[in-house]
């Protein structure tokens, strides 16, 4: 499936992760305004949050932390960037009755509907977060979502110490719960996977010391490499988690097939916990979507003998009863893929499915051929927005550069091997 011109599309690819981020300016202005936030609900505890026996606990989660953030589209169009922040009230063990897991959302909301500023941002209760709007800037907008929750002192999990409860809203019986979570042991789990991360640190941080600019002043962002947060490094594995992501958004941007699309956190535990440090995006797609394919087999039977490669690895799996299984790496008795046996397997099918997807437009790619043929793919898998600017990173032309002999020619400059690479 994999053969030839390699490098060029590693190149496409990363360019094309690269149009999808978040750009260091973009990066600071959501950190200031998050921060800004977590201000504003820590200082509220003695007052707001009755119970608690200290400042709740700020932290930001998913893939702003991670380095896997996109650009999400929403109705066939380029959306602003998901931030998400935790506000973690410190009251301990709680009777989990409806009664305290609403008080525990509302405790939250009413803190920043008393801030004028954020209430005239702040949209309607969501099932689990609230939602802060934040003006576009030069053409790019970002939310905050807050998840009010609290520590869970009744976690055995291998990342208990960090493991809390959040409030979740049946908005159709209007009753709230409890349900467990630790996106911050997540996050550690997710770091010891991201094995190429500290080798290729100093190399990208000083890239994006010469690059970063203030959009509005047009000065320098950073003034040292020590002052280039973490957040901004990409690793093969950040990278293909951020194309895995926008391949699924464009392939699923119906109404209909956005109900059964692959939810990211499947996408994200899926990649990191298949990733064997390939010293580029290219080779850790091939890895990553050539395994993935053969647990297509469970959707024949929960019973399947699966290949020697995967067999032993708990990643995807079935129950006796059909019931599919992908637990949280973080907290195992959370399942990621609890609503795949929902409507005859309807999203387990399309999960498999979009990989096949993905296999076959990186083989086009890959192969070469009509020029136009590729730059439909290229579009139709990312966007068009950000193959443009992907291909005008590589040349001036643009999507120009494609020609009839396949993905462009660029200069490689490849990043040092990460030991155990095989490619």
């Amino acid at each position: 499936m994999f053969v030839g011109n390699e490098d060029r599309l590693n190149a496409v690819l990363e360019n094309i992760a690269e149009a999808l981020d978040i750009s260091p300016s973009e990066y600071e202005r959501a950190v200031e305004s998050y921060q800004a936030v977590g201000k504003w609900l820590e200082e509220g505890y003695a007052e707001f949050y009755p119970g608690s026996t200290a400042r709740p606990e700020i932290y930001p989660q998913g893939s702003i932390r991670l380095g896997t953030i996109v650009r999400p589209i929403k109705n066939g169009l380029e959306a602003d960037y998901d931030v998400d922040l935790v506000c973690e009230l410190q009251v301990g063990l709680i009777d989990p009755s409806p009664s305290n897991a609403g008080a525990v959302k509302h405790q939250v909301g009413n803190r920043l509907k008393y801030n004028k500023t954020y209430a005239d941002k702040l949209d309607p209760e969501g099932r689990r977060c609230w939602t802060l709007d934040y003006i576009r800037n030069d053409g790019n907008g970002f939310h905050i979502d807050v998840l009010p929750c609290i520590p869970d002192e009744t976690s055995t999990s291998l990342y208990a110490d960090t493991a809390i409860s959040v409030t979740h809203k049946d908005k159709e019986a209007n009753t709230y719960e409890l349900k467990p979570s630790n996106p911050k042991g997540y996050a550690t789990w997710f770091e010891s996977q991201n094995i190429t991360f500290v080798e290729l640190m100093p190399q990208q941080k000083q890239a994006i010391l010469e690059k970063a600019v203030n959009l509005q002043t047009r000065q320098a962002l950073y003034k040292s490499i020590d002052q280039v947060p973490d957040q901004l490094v990409r690793t093969p594995l950040q990278r293909a988690v951020q194309i895995l992501k926008r391949h699924r958004d464009m392939r699923f941007a119906s109404e209909e097939r956005n109900k059964i699309k692959p939810i990211s956190i499947i996408i994200t535990t899926i990649a990191a916990s298949l990733y064997q440090g390939e010293g580029n995006l290219y080779y850790t797609l091939k890895n990553i979507l050539t395994k993935l394919g053969l647990y297509a087999e469970l959707q024949k039977s929960q019973f399947a003998t699966l290949h020697e490669s995967i067999a032993g690895l708990g990643l995807i799996s079935r129950e006796a009863d059909g019931t599919w299984v992908i637990p949280n790496p973080a907290n195992p008795g959370e399942n990621f893929a609890d609503r795949w046996h929902e409507d005859n397997d309807a999203r387990a099918h399309a999960f498999f499915q979009w990989i096949e997807m993905v296999q076959n437009d990186l083989t086009i790619l890959l192969e070469g051929g009509d020029a136009g043929n590729i730059l439909t793919v290229l579009e139709s898998s990312f966007g068009t927005r950000a193959v443009s600017k992907a291909l005008t990173m590589i040349s001036p032309m643009g999507p120009a550069v494609i020609t009839k002999k396949g993905v462009p020619h660029v200069e490689i400059r490849k990043p040092p091997k990460p030991w155990g690479s095989r490619d």
